[in-house]
């Protein structure tokens, strides 16, 4: 039996510094915050695929689609060894041996699965970016809290799809204060397809203004476009857009500037 995609999760959660770099985790809250709740929403539409509700959102998926699935015993054990000595929480553990069992049954093969998205990778990606988190009334990341909603909402969510690296990365940089996003719209360029994207972001209690566009050097940079805006230059519009489509239009970008898939 091969075991290269469970040892490949597992040696990506021995990378992750759990509970130690503050500092990392608060830079990288925004996409973190985003990453959670997109396992939320994918965990929903797995638990609700396979009547799992009740253990939603942390849960092993693989116990659902394929009960009598066993790991590799050598995988096992060094799983089981790294989560008893380096996670400290229950339900993070729980999602640290889903993860890897996953792995390891879509290596196995041989079920019919529903076409759903991968449940682990967005909670992987945000382990990776600072560590795990902890569950009070909120589900604290440890540089920010976010709500747990109910099942519903979560399973209604808009989807958040942009998960390469460097999109994640965009999305934190600079992030500090309140952000607001925008797309630029005019005749052959629809919110879906924008000339460009912009933040406004409010910094501190006087709420001093930076506004920043999404420019082909693929990073923030100032721009006067909404201060000429409110003053009548509006030869190009523009509509807010959420932080999900502003992700988007980051990572379509950004593959078409670098050539990347």
């Amino acid at each position: 039996m091969s075991t290269e995609l469970p040892r490949a999760v597992l040696e990506r959660l021995r990378a992750v510094d759990w509970y130690g770099d503050w500092d990392m985790a608060s830079s990288h809250s925004r996409s973190r915050a985003l990453l959670m709740r997109e396992y939320m929403r994918r965990a929903a539409l797995w638990a609700q695929a396979y009547g799992a509700e009740e253990q939603w959102p942390f849960f092993d998926v693989t116990e659902f689609v394929a009960p009598a699935f066993r790991l590799d015993p050598e995988i096992e054990s060094e799983l089981e060894d790294y989560v008893a000595h380096n996670v400290g929480t229950p339900s993070t553990a729980r999602t640290c041996r889903g993860a890897v069992r996953w792995a390891a049954l879509r290596e196995r093969g041989g079920i019919d699965l529903p076409d759903l998205p991968d449940p682990y990778e967005p909670l992987l990606l945000m382990y990776g970016r600072g560590g795990g988190y902890s569950i009070e009334e909120f589900i604290d990341l440890y540089g920010v809290m976010i709500p747990y909603g109910n099942f519903d909402s979560n399973l209604n969510a808009e989807p958040f799809l942009a998960l390469a690296p460097s999109t994640l990365d965009t999305l934190d940089a600079g992030a500090a204060g309140r952000i607001t996003y925008f797309a630029k719209i005019s005749e052959g360029y629809p919110r879906s397809s924008p000339r460009g994207i912009l933040r406004r972001r409010l910094v501190g209690r006087e709420a001093q203004t930076h506004d920043e566009a999404f420019t082909r050097n693929l990073r923030w940079e100032p721009t006067e476009y909404l201060r000429l805006y409110e003053l009548g230059h509006n030869d190009i519009d523009h509509v807010q857009i959420s932080e999900r489509e502003a992700a988007a239009f980051i990572e379509s970008t950004t593959k078409k500037l670098t050539g990347s898939r």
